[in-house]
C-alpha cells in the first residue's frame, strides 16, 4: 500500500459526500496524488487531516474563499480566526443596531410610527463609524478654523456609536443627522459675523472646560469665571466691550438658539458613554447662564 486513499475512502472516513470532496479538490483545498491506473483520484495521507480541517471550519461558517487562502499558505489559522472574530463582531453590532431600530418602531403606533420610520430610514443599517456626522460638523464649522481646533470641536460634538444600542440611542442618532442639517444650526456654528473665529472657538472650548465641574456637580448657571470667559470671548469676537449691555444683547441672541443646543445635547447624551458633561451640555449651561443673569423675559 502506498498510503494514498481514494475519494470514496475519504468520504467514508469524514462523512462528506463524494461530490463535496470533488469540489474541494477542484478549487485547490485538497492535495492530490497521481491517479490510479484506472484514472481515479488518489489522495496522500495528509489529505484526510486537511479535509477534516475544512469540514471543521465550514461548521463555523468560514467562507470557502477564506479557507482557500489558508490552504494556499496566504494566511495562518490564528490570522483566520482573528479575522472571522472581527467579522462576527461587526455583524453582531449591525444586528443589534437593526434590532434597536425595529424596537423603536414596534414601541409606537399610528402617526408616531410613520414619523419614526421616516426619521430612521437613513440609519436603519448601522454605519461602520460616525464619519458622516463628522463630515456634517466639518461643513458646519468655519473653514478658517485650524484643523487641530476643528478636530477638537468635532471630537466633543460627535459621539461614538454604542455597541449595544437602545431604541432611544438609534432615534437620537437619527435626530442628530436632522439637526446638523438645519439652516439655523449651520448658521449658528458658522459664526458669520465673527471676525476671528479661531480665537473665539478656542476661548469657547476653554470656557466649556472651566464650566464642566460645575455642570457635573449639578449647579445652576450663575456668575462664575467660566461664564465671564464665555462672555469675554463672544465680546472679543464681535469687537465689543464686555459690558452688562453687551451681555443683555447676548442673552437676546442666544435665547433663540438655546432650545436647538439643548436638543443636540439631549440627543448626544443619549448616545455617549464618555465621562463628564459633553460640549453641548456645557455650552448650553453657559448660554442659559447668560440668559438667567442678563435676560429679562427668559423662563426655563
Amino acid at each position: 500500500m502506498d498510503g494514498t486513499r481514494s475519494i470514496g475512502e475519504l468520504a467514508a472516513r469524514t462523512g462528506l459526500s463524494v461530490k463535496a470532496i470533488r469540489y474541494y479538490t477542484d478549487i485547490g483545498l485538497l492535495p492530490t496524488a497521481p491517479r490510479s491506473q484506472g484514472g481515479h483520484r488518489r489522495y496522500p495521507p495528509e489529505a484526510l487531516d486537511q479535509l477534516q480541517l475544512v469540514r471543521q471550519l465550514r461548521a463555523l461558517d468560514v467562507p470557502i474563499a477564506v479557507i482557500a487562502e489558508l490552504a494556499a499558505g496566504e494566511s495562518g489559522l490564528g490570522e483566520l480566526v482573528a479575522g472571522q472574530l472581527e467579522s462576527t463582531r461587526t455583524r453582531l453590532a449591525e444586528l443589534r443596531w437593526r434590532e434597536a431600530a425595529l424596537r423603536a418602531l414596534d414601541e409606537c403606533h399610528g402617526p408616531e410610527r410613520l414619523r419614526r420610520l421616516r426619521l430612521l430610514a437613513g440609519v436603519l443599517h448601522r454605519p461602520p463609524d460616525t464619519a458622516d456626522l463628522t463630515r456634517a460638523w466639518q461643513r458646519a464649522l468655519p473653514a478658517s478654523l485650524p484643523p487641530r481646533l476643528a478636530d477638537a470641536v468635532t471630537a466633543r460634538a460627535v459621539p461614538e456609536l454604542p455597541l449595544a444600542p437602545t431604541p432611544e440611542a438609534v432615534l437620537a442618532y437619527a435626530e442628530l443627522h436632522l439637526l446638523v442639517a438645519e439652516p439655523a444650526f449651520l448658521d449658528y456654528w458658522a459664526a458669520p459675523h465673527v471676525r476671528d473665529k479661531a480665537s473665539m472657538y478656542a476661548a469657547l472650548l476653554d470656557a466649556s472646560d472651566s464650566a464642566a465641574p460645575a455642570v457635573a456637580a449639578g449647579r445652576a448657571p450663575q456668575r462664575c469665571e467660566a461664564l465671564d470667559a464665555f462672555c469675554r470671548a463672544c465680546a472679543r469676537a464681535l469687537d465689543h466691550e464686555d459690558t452688562p449691555g453687551f451681555r443683555a444683547f447676548m442673552a437676546t441672541g442666544v435665547r433663540t438658539t438655546v432650545p436647538m443646543i439643548r436638543r443636540y445635547r439631549q440627543h448626544l447624551d443619549a448616545l455617549t458613554t464618555a465621562p463628564g458633561p459633553s460640549l453641548g451640555t456645557t455650552h448650553c449651561w453657559l448660554a442659559e447662564g447668560v440668559i438667567a443673569e442678563y435676560g429679562t423675559t427668559y423662563s426655563r
